[in-house]
């Protein structure tokens, strides 16, 4: 036997390499996407089918086509499980390295099994001997179903993928609000201060929108108890001490990589009075919603106390620090 009656074998090894090679460098380019659909689709179906039956008289090419197709749907999600139980899990580079090398080690397979086999199946384009096998008259109607069902799923199977590729759905819309210390970790915030100490923590903002958003953000001095007995929260003292907004773009989730901030802001605030209080952080896209008009700067007696009973609910995107204020 000759190198050319291993083509097929080699060009699936050969476009898998390629396909890593893309993914690398190229990782926009169509060629990757349409590589991508046979890379997954085909290839690990192709060459568990061609290492199991080598002899030509053990399957015909229309079986051989529909079990490559259908071996390789039940192979893919295997593998994807398995990954699920490693430390790598289920992620881009985990699963291109398995299957790429699922092709391999069944590719070299295939081709030893070919060299040892006593009739070898060596795909051909041979136009007559596809007419014979699509022959309508001398096939029984079990094989015309079978065959019609198979060119149908085939074709929807391509048509399905190749939309879901062209069309991707977004994923989840979520945005990033958090808080951290001066040190830019989450630890040392600025819990205990003296009447008119500066604290200092750093804002982070990132817009996973799948749009550009702008964003408003209020700070709250809040002094409130909460009654167990009644489960009801009482605000007492509410003061507005600062709001600002940002318009930031959208920011892809890029999780195979480390994660990087898109907004962050080293904000610093005081407070001149003493007690036990609570810094609310709350987050608002779009438009900021209106507030009514204080009472001696305190708005614990009007109905922007909502904001606060909706952040503690979790309707609102907030954050909060307790700090306890003294004397000087």
């Amino acid at each position: 036997m000759k190198w050319k009656d291993y083509w097929d074998l080699i060009t699936i090894i050969c476009l898998s390499l390629i396909l890593d090679f893309l993914i690398a460098f190229y990782p926009d380019s169509l060629l990757r996407k349409a590589l991508g659909l046979a890379f997954v689709l085909f290839f690990p179906g192709y060459v568990f089918i061609t290492a199991l039956f080598p002899n030509r008289k053990e399957l015909d090419n229309l079986e051989r086509l529909a079990l490559s197709f259908g071996l390789s749907i039940a192979i893919v999600p295997l593998i994807g499980l398995g990954l699920n139980y490693t430390p790598w899990g289920i992620r881009l580079i985990p699963i291109l390295v398995s299957l790429t090398a699922f092709n391999l080690i069944f590719g070299v397979f295939a081709v030893y099994r070919r060299v040892n086999a006593v009739d070898p199946w060596i795909p051909k384009v041979d136009w007559q001997k596809l007419k014979e096998e699509l022959e309508w008259d001398k096939a029984s109607k079990l094989d015309k179903a079978l065959t019609v069902i198979l060119i149908i799923a085939i074709i929807s199977s391509i048509a399905t993928l190749a939309y879901v590729i062209t069309h991707p759905k977004p994923g989840e819309k979520f945005t990033e609000f958090y808080i951290l210390g001066p040190g830019g970790k989450a630890s040392d915030y600025p819990t205990e201060l003296f009447v008119g100490e500066e604290g200092r923590v750093i804002l982070g903002i990132a817009n996973h929108e799948y749009r550009n958003v702008t964003y408003f953000v209020e700070v709250w001095l809040v002094n409130l108890t909460y009654d167990f007995e009644t489960n009801q929260t009482y605000i007492h003292n509410m003061y507005l001490i600062d709001t600002f907004n940002v318009t930031l773009p959208h920011k892809p989730i890029d999780i195979e990589g480390n994660w990087t901030p898109q907004w962050e802001m080293n904000y610093t605030f005081k407070i001149n009075k003493p007690g036990k209080w609570q810094l609310w952080f709350l987050l608002f896209k779009d438009e900021e919603p209106p507030l009514p008009k204080p009472i001696n700067n305190d708005y614990a007696q009007t109905n922007a106390t909502q904001r606060i009973l909706d952040a503690i609910d979790g309707k609102i995107l907030s954050l909060k620090l307790n700090i306890e204020v003294r004397r000087i």
